[in-house]
């Protein structure tokens, strides 16, 4: 990632990846993977390597017979327009890059199109948050900022998920707005739980002492999702 590329493995996700604004800068396959099988609509240029040489390559323990080298790309400052008439998933220091690439293909089922994260925030270019969103980081914009400057400032309705908040199936959300989730372990921070307009909490019905951050976003998603509808 240092160089400014980052490694996108597995047909799905790369064919993803393809079809996507996304400049790819090679494809790296071995003998037993057919090219043909990506489809490609525009030239890129395309590596059959050994299996040993994609081993050394790839970051997973058993590697697909495909990968991408891809560009990352230089997100413009994020207009607030663009967050408008809309609801966006603000992250602040998740840590986890499974619950991360849990919440990125979260946000492209729903239809979210922008992630705002802290700047502690896990990477998305991570191996193990690019597999995990399975392709979906084709199509989400993921922004790192200052996170408490960026609530000051922000004029939409901001909502934070909190264990002593408004119940979840009882909350107006309205037409638009933003959805905070904290921390894995500590939640969201002091200094960004002044800047919440709204609490709100998923109800407990059992014992468990948590609820996995991945899983909450999907459920607030879809709370927000369903009352679109009415």
């Amino acid at each position: 990632m240092e160089h400014g590329y980052f490694l996108v493995e597995g047909i799905k996700s790369v064919k993803e990846f393809i079809d996507s604004a996304y400049q790819i800068e090679a494809i790296y396959h071995t003998f037993a993977f057919d090219p043909n099988l990506l489809k490609l609509s525009r030239n890129i240029n395309l590596n059959e390597i050994s299996l040993n040489d994609l081993e050394k390559i790839s970051t997973l323990k058993t590697p697909q017979d495909v990968l991408a080298l891809v560009k990352m790309p230089k997100w413009p400052v994020l207009d607030h327009n663009l967050l408008k008439q809309k609801f966006s998933i603000v992250l602040d220091a998740i840590q986890d890059p499974g619950n991360m690439g849990t919440i990125i293909r979260t946000a492209d089922w729903f239809g979210i199109q922008h992630i705002i994260c802290s700047d502690d925030t896990v990477d998305v270019y991570n191996p193990k948050v690019v597999q995990a969103t399975m392709g979906s980081l084709s199509r989400i914009n993921v922004h790192y900022i200052d996170l408490q400057n960026f609530l000051l400032n922000i004029k939409l309705p901001v909502f934070g998920a909190l264990l002593d908040g408004t119940n979840i199936y009882q909350t107006d959300f309205g037409t638009e707005g933003l959805v905070i989730m904290g921390n894995e372990g500590n939640g969201l921070r002091p200094e960004i739980i002044k800047l919440v307009h709204k609490a709100v909490t998923i109800p407990r019905m059992g014992k468990a002492e948590s609820l996995n951050v991945g899983i909450a976003t999907a459920i607030f998603c879809s709370e927000i999702n369903r009352k679109s509808f009415k």
